[in-house]
């Protein structure tokens, strides 16, 4: 199937969220389980989606997922508001614009104010097969080298691509790799990282879920940007994926972002976007 006739209707938009949700409270459960997390994080049930909390600060605190089974009452939004200002924290909406409409309407009308946006691609595996950069070796490594990749990929986070929009979030070093590593050690990560004239050079994960390939966790260290490395990351990632006999990759970027273009350049395609609406804490 062509990128120009991968056309996303709201089963496959529900389909992603809900293995979205799934990856995002897994992470919290494996927060809460450090013993330096000290407790306090939450994961609630709402409308198909999740309500996270993983501590402060955390890029695991949003609701994910909501409205692709039902539209909440304002029981269940008054609920989940109350849940995070007893722990100080905004609540934030990552909202997909094919989740059912009433939501947005009724966001707005509780006070939330729309902060940005995010770009959901996504793209068919079945018979593509994808070159990758000779210049870049990546191994998958899910066993060792832990700290090596995790520092790289916080690196790279740390010091983000100039090219797009810029992030809407900002997260503390410490905090970033805490959230990084509670989401690889929900048992279904698989790490990857990337070297370029015999150094590491990126890192990035793939998480294989119901048929859905998930890239994510990519990030190049500054120096060996913009030399085939996330290009490599890629190719290497999707044709595991298809050989694993996965039907549908899905990868998150920043609007107009350089993540954006190397995905469409690899044949992703457009399927949605999510508002990032925020309500701060009364």
């Amino acid at each position: 199937m062509s990128v120009a006739t991968f056309f996303c209707d709201t089963d496959t938009a529900a389909r992603i969220e809900r293995m979205e949700t799934g990856v995002i409270a897994r992470g919290v459960g494996a927060g809460l389980q450090r013993a330096e997390s000290g407790g306090g994080g939450f994961t609630r049930e709402i409308a198909g989606g999740a309500a996270c909390f993983a501590g402060p600060n955390s890029p695991l605190n949003k609701v994910v997922g909501v409205g692709f089974g039902g539209v909440p009452s304002d029981a269940q939004w008054e609920a989940v508001e109350r849940a995070y200002a007893e722990v100080g924290a905004a609540v934030q909406v990552e909202l997909a614009h094919l989740a059912d409409p009433r939501i947005g309407a009724e966001l707005t009308a509780r006070g939330y104010r729309l902060t940005s946006f995010e770009n959901v691609l996504g793209m068919r595996l079945a018979g593509r097969v994808w070159p990758s950069p000779q210049s870049v070796e990546v191994r998958r490594d899910d066993e060792t080298g832990f700290d090596t990749w995790l520092d790289i990929v916080v690196e790279g986070f740390a010091h983000p691509d100039e090219d797009g929009l810029p992030a809407h979030e900002d997260f503390p070093r410490d905090i970033l790799a805490a959230a990084v590593r509670d989401l690889n050690a929900t048992g279904d990560t698989h790490r990857y990282l990337a070297y370029r004239a015999g150094e590491p050079a990126g890192g990035a994960t793939l998480r294989m879920i119901d048929g859905i390939a998930a890239l994510g966790g990519a990030a190049t260290r500054p120096q060996h940007r913009r030399k085939g490395v996330q290009t490599a990351l890629l190719a290497t990632r999707l044709n595991e994926a298809a050989a694993a006999d996965c039907d549908l990759a899905v990868i998150t970027t920043q609007p107009g972002s350089k993540s954006q273009r190397n995905a469409q350049a690899q044949g992703f395609a457009l399927l949605y976007t999510r508002a990032v609406l925020v309500k701060d804490p009364a």
